[in-house]
């Protein structure tokens, strides 16, 4: 029976977290209803893909698809909150059998049970284009205003310093969304992202076993403190929606750090078999075995 070193097994992993070509499909197959309904009731000029699934970091099964609907401003109202009301209210008689609810920033349409079923539809503002000729638009902030968002920045964020270290940086924010997703952990995927993206700066090259732990150190040291934006358009940006959620957020990662700590000293040591258990248990028995 052939083994696994834990390399071959993060690289087993992330084959798998990636989704395959027909569940991107998938993804995309209700866009052309919803984009008809956004422009007939909001005159939307624009209709695109952001998120995991925009930025190449989406884990099979679990990221839903997001998109930022783009609407004149004469046709957004003041309070966020509203608007998010009225494009949930429009989605709803288009899709009257989903479930279609407000989850700030976004409208929810879920097309089945899982999460790789829904959609999210976010309204968006366009401002200007910043120095670097990327968008930058409105979004809701939760909180009735409105704030600055600009995927294509932050994606070109994400896509440079991934380049910088051989395309290994996207592979590293999949396993720590996977934890997310594997252990129900509150923390949003965006904080993840940029998080990552801000660790791996100060890194001159990227081991998974170990980075996976040093993110999630990074992350314990910090005490998951909201984080400014390093690219300077969305202000403060923080790990989680709650007081609740970010209690239960901390005690999950001191024990992912644990377990994370106990599978690297187990690998260092020799004891293979053992550091793969220990992956395993942080995964939610999701990972890779030893054995294949």
């Amino acid at each position: 029976m052939a083994t696994r070193t834990v390399n071959q097994g993060f690289i087993e992993f992330h084959r798998r977290l990636t989704p395959t070509p027909g569940e991107s499909a998938a993804a995309q197959s209700h866009r052309a209803s919803i984009k008809t309904c956004l422009e007939s009731n909001f005159g939307m000029t624009n209709f695109f893909r952001t998120g995991s699934f925009g930025n190449g970091t989406s884990i099979s099964g679990y990221s839903d698809v997001d998109y930022f609907a783009v609407i004149p401003t004469n046709n957004l109202k003041e309070n966020s909150t509203t608007t998010l009301r009225q494009i949930r209210d429009a989605l709803a008689t288009r899709f009257p059998n989903t479930g279609v609810r407000v989850s700030c920033p976004a409208v929810v349409v879920p097309f089945g049970t899982d999460a790789k079923e829904s959609t999210e539809v976010t309204p968006a503002d366009y401002i200007k284009n910043n120095e670097d000729g990327y968008s930058i638009y409105d979004i809701p902030d939760c909180s009735n205003e409105w704030m600055r968002s600009s995927p294509s920045t932050h994606n070109a964020y994400v896509r440079e310093v991934d380049g910088d270290l051989g395309g290994k940086v996207k592979p590293l924010i999949r396993f720590i969304k996977a934890w997310k997703y594997y252990r129900d952990v509150p923390i949003s995927s965006f904080y993840f992202e940029l998080r990552v993206t801000e660790y791996a700066e100060d890194q001159s090259w990227i081991s998974y076993a170990a980075d996976v732990k040093g993110v999630l150190s990074h992350l314990n040291d910090i005490d998951l403190r909201r984080m400014q934006d390093p690219k300077g358009i969305s202000g403060y940006i923080s790990p989680c929606s709650t007081e609740a959620k970010l209690a239960d957020a901390k005690s999950k990662l001191s024990t992912a750090l644990t377990r994370a700590q106990n599978a690297c000293d187990a690998e260092d040591e020799g004891n293979t078999k053992t550091a793969f258990e220990w992956w395993d248990m942080l995964y939610n028995y999701n990972f890779p075995s030893y054995y294949y």
